[in-house]
């Protein structure tokens, strides 16, 4: 049964974000406990759940290599798929700085220390701070967010991939419309990964580019100088 309040979306948040990494070993053994942790709160309806149900047991038998090969042509061949969600908005310009620290200064004000090798505009970083605030705050900070996810669900839909599904999740558990926009064109990947001509002038185009979306899965916030500790199979 759907709940449309739900009291809590601490786990439904936590279960995303870490569907959303990369699926290494230790993530795929872990689908049973990511579905239970989606219906414990019932937060998504009967619709959604089936679909990521689909999901898990898609990953869960795929071979290793493949499933990891395809996380990299989803999220890390083109800014149209970034799980890095200012890069939808500012791209490589200078505007991007100034926005991840800006979202840097709200987790610290919510008394929280960003511990990863990620940038802070990760998706799964997101969704790890939002399981730390209280629903209705959390639906307002992902809400802010809408038109970027709604981009990234459409190219996803595009793709034909999965992970479409776990982005409609994200927006439905934040109590937003999920939709379809029109994309805007981007660049071959040979294009925007082409090397400067020499004197040629300074360019950050794609090479200015975050690390890759393989490296690392750490828990990202403690409190307090405690971490805290998510239930099992939810997060590293």
């Amino acid at each position: 049964m759907f709940k449309k309040n739900p009291t809590s979306v601490r786990l439904t948040l936590r279960a995303l974000g870490y569907l959303l990494s990369y699926p290494d070993a230790q993530l795929r053994s872990v689908m049973p406990q990511l579905i239970d942790a989606l219906q414990a709160e019932q937060a998504l309806t009967a619709e959604r759940m089936d679909e990521l149900k689909a999901v898990c047991q898609h990953l869960a038998a795929l071979d290793p290599l493949e499933a990891e090969a395809r996380y990299v042509d989803n999220f890390d061949r083109g800014r149209q798929t970034s799980l890095h969600l200012f890069e939808h908005v500012h791209g490589d310009s200078r505007d991007r700085g100034p926005a991840l620290i800006d979202l840097m200064q709200t987790y610290e004000k919510s008394g929280l220390q960003f511990e990863a090798d990620e940038l802070p505009d990760h998706l799964p970083v997101v969704l790890e701070f939002a399981s730390t605030q209280p629903p209705e705050v959390a639906k307002e900070f992902l809400g802010e967010m809408a038109h970027i996810l709604n981009a990234l669900f459409s190219a996803l839909v595009a793709r034909n991939s999965p992970y479409a599904s776990v982005i409609a999740a994200v927006l439905e558990v934040s109590g937003q419309r999920v939709q379809s926009v029109a994309l805007t064109p981007e660049p071959a990947m040979d294009e925007v990964w082409a090397e400067p001509e020499a004197f040629g002038g300074c360019s950050t185009q794609g090479q200015s580019k975050p690390g890759n979306l393989r490296d690392g899965q750490p828990v990202h916030f403690v409190r307090n100088a405690r971490t805290e500790r998510a239930p099992q199979g939810v997060s590293a």
